[in-house]
């Protein structure tokens, strides 16, 4: 163990240390009471037991990594509160920013869609907007937790691939999803589910007929086109592609030849196992871990957790369910380990997207750290650090 005097000496003089005691520490491999320092807003050094100098008290609070959330569609809860109802972009970018950072979540991929609708649903006319709004609030150093780009790419939209070709020429894209709504199949095999799913703007079920019936028509013929397109783009520049809602086996070999590196949410406990074979990384969302099931009526991600094809968990609707669900991984599906949970939502995706700087509680590393307490089971978030800067 080190004392205050040479950890001081292994910072810079212009370089802060920092040192937090009394903690419960989630390591990669095990969780033990101890100490963390951080110098320069990197994890300097870990030890066990007492801290070798005054530092901030964690009062015996668990410590973990900032989470990496890759898949959040809650922008658009902010922008877009109620139906019809748009928000002021830069507003809505920093008050969903600032639920995140609460949220323990540290790295975000916002989600933005990419293409537009044919019957104007969806926020795909807004892209250029609130990418916008998010470039404004990052140069301004207005940002708590860092944000990188998910692009969602409709695949069954007739400007998809004009659009993610003219953003990209603009826009950074840390991960590029491939997306298939169309009714009847993928997510929707259930077409009286889509009905349900369609109407929560407020839509007649004859207008929401009419429209399911011409994507069912179109989806085909648009997917041909657009889906290769989008893949070789992604390539071309460098970006780790994602397939949405894999169903059959034939999905996950298509998934394959594409050189996908992440499986989001695929809907059937098949097509997780094939996936998982493949080599391709299984995300599921914390929402369904927490309610015990989809609500599109898809598998469980408990059930792929128990398979053994779970790697990633992502908070999808609900940012604060990310920290539940990796706390309550253990408890649904014994043999879990708290370290093995929380890595569903740190070390997993950070690797997934090949951000190695991130995602565990060890020397070298960027710290971002989140202070933790169970309240009746409940985890609690107390204090985030994002590069050993507290931002909550």
């Amino acid at each position: 163990m080190r004392d205050q005097a040479s950890l001081q000496d292994q910072a810079s003089r212009t370089d802060r240390v920092e040192i937090l005691e009394n903690a419960r520490l989630v390591l990669p491999d095990r969780v033990e009471d101890g100490w963390l320092a951080v110098v320069d807003g990197r994890i300097a050094e870990i030890g066990t037991g007492r801290a070798p100098g005054r530092g901030l008290d964690c009062a015996g609070d668990i410590l973990i990594p900032g989470l990496v959330e890759l898949h959040t569609d809650h922008l658009e809860s902010h922008y877009a509160p109620r139906p019809g109802v748009r928000w002021h972009p830069l507003g809505a970018v920093l008050a969903y920013d600032a639920q995140i950072a609460a949220s323990g979540i540290t790295t975000v991929f916002d989600s933005l869609r990419a293409g537009t609708d044919p019957d104007g649903s969806g926020l795909g006319t807004e892209l250029e907007l609130l990418a916008a709004a998010l470039a404004e609030a990052q140069e301004a150093g207005l940002f708590r937790a860092e944000h990188r780009t998910h692009l969602r790419c409709e695949i069954p939209s007739p400007d998809v691939v004009e659009t993610v070709r003219a953003f990209a020429g603009r826009y950074a894209i840390g991960l590029l999803s491939l997306m298939d709504h169309t009714p009847g199949q993928r997510q929707f095999r259930d077409v009286d589910k889509y009905y349900v799913y369609a109407g929560r703007g407020g839509r007649s079920l004859e207008e929401i007929k009419r429209s399911t019936a011409r994507k069912m028509r179109d989806g085909h013929a648009l997917n041909a086109v657009n889906r290769p397109a989008l893949v070789a783009l992604a390539h071309a520049h460098g970006i780790p592609l994602a397939s949405h809602d894999d169903t059959t086996l034939a999905d996950v070999a298509l998934s394959r030849e594409e050189s996908v590196v992440l499986a989001e949410f695929p809907t059937t406990l098949e097509a997780a196992e094939a996936s998982h074979a493949a080599g391709i990384t299984v995300m599921m969302g914390a929402p369904n871990l927490i309610r015990g099931g989809s609500h599109s009526g898809n598998v469980a991600a408990h059930t792929l957790a128990e398979a053994g094809t779970l790697s990633i968990l992502s908070s999808d609707y609900v940012p604060a369910s990310l920290l539940m669900a990796a706390f309550g991984l253990p408890e649904r599906v014994p043999g879990i380990t708290l370290p093995e949970a929380l890595a569903t939502v740190t070390a997993n995706p950070a690797r997934a997207t090949g951000l190695t700087d991130r995602g565990r509680l060890a020397p070298g590393l960027r710290a971002d750290l989140v202070r933790v307490r169970l309240a009746r089971g409940v985890p609690v978030v107390r204090q985030v650090w994002r590069a050993g800067e507290r931002v909550v």
